[in-house]
């Protein structure tokens, strides 16, 4: 007021309230810009954060082959993807194959990109996982792409489906009908999170196990 003798105290209590709106919209603007960002990173289903993800391969310094002779010593179950789209249908073998989630039913599953069945999964956003048993290491080196001269990996064996049209092979120890929930990109792999429709199997038989490069079979447990 002294320093503006003539201004009355309904300009200044206007020109208080046009700085409080101004202050108020820059702290608002401020708070959800982490929440904006996020929002126009989330595109048809898939959560993808391009700068986290580019910091993490760029330091990225482990040898891979050094990790893959490491994780030689993860015992795992093997099992065979399987997508359908668009009259072409397709599969690979896996050891990637895991449960996230009980409640609700999410599992994932890591495929390489530049594969035929990863095609066939992204545009069908759905897949179907076999789990092997014992007697099904053939089906196991057919899917793998070890067996050469075979046109279409599925001629011969025996298929079936539940609620999805991806085949399941028949004679499984479990089998799983899987759509995809998000599918997220690390280096030349995709790995696809998936919620479980359907499923059949209760974990009964002697199942196919991969260990340091060489298929094992389980021995009987104890009794207790």
């Amino acid at each position: 007021v002294k320093a503006c003798p003539e201004a009355k105290p309904k300009d200044l209590f206007a020109s208080l309230c046009s700085l409080c709106k101004k202050y108020i919209h820059a702290l608002f603007f401020a708070l959800t810009l982490p929440c904006l960002t996020v929002m126009m990173n989330w595109h048809s289903g898939d959560f993808i954060v391009n700068d986290e993800m580019n910091l993490l391969e760029k330091s990225m310094t482990l040898d891979s082959e050094q990790l893959r002779r490491a994780m030689r010593a993860w015992t795992t179950g093997v099992a065979v993807v399987t997508a359908q789209y668009d009259g072409q249908r397709y599969g690979m073998t896996v050891n990637s194959f895991t449960s996230i989630s009980l409640e609700p039913p999410v599992v994932s599953v890591t495929l390489k990109r530049l594969t035929r069945t990863h095609t066939l999964v992204e545009a069908s956003r759905e897949f179907s996982i076999t789990v092997l048993s014992v007697h099904q290491k053939e089906l196991s080196d057919r899917f793998a792409g070890k067996i050469t001269n075979i046109a279409d990996r599925f001629d011969g064996v025996q298929t079936e489906t539940l609620l999805i049209p991806a085949p399941l092979i028949k004679d499984g120890m479990a089998c799983f009908n899987c759509r995809v929930l998000h599918a997220l990109h690390f280096g030349e792999n995709t790995l696809f999170v998936a919620e479980v429709i359907a499923v059949r199997g209760e974990g009964e038989g002697d199942p196919l196990v991969y260990h340091n490069r060489v298929f094992w079979k389980l021995s009987q447990p104890p009794l207790a």
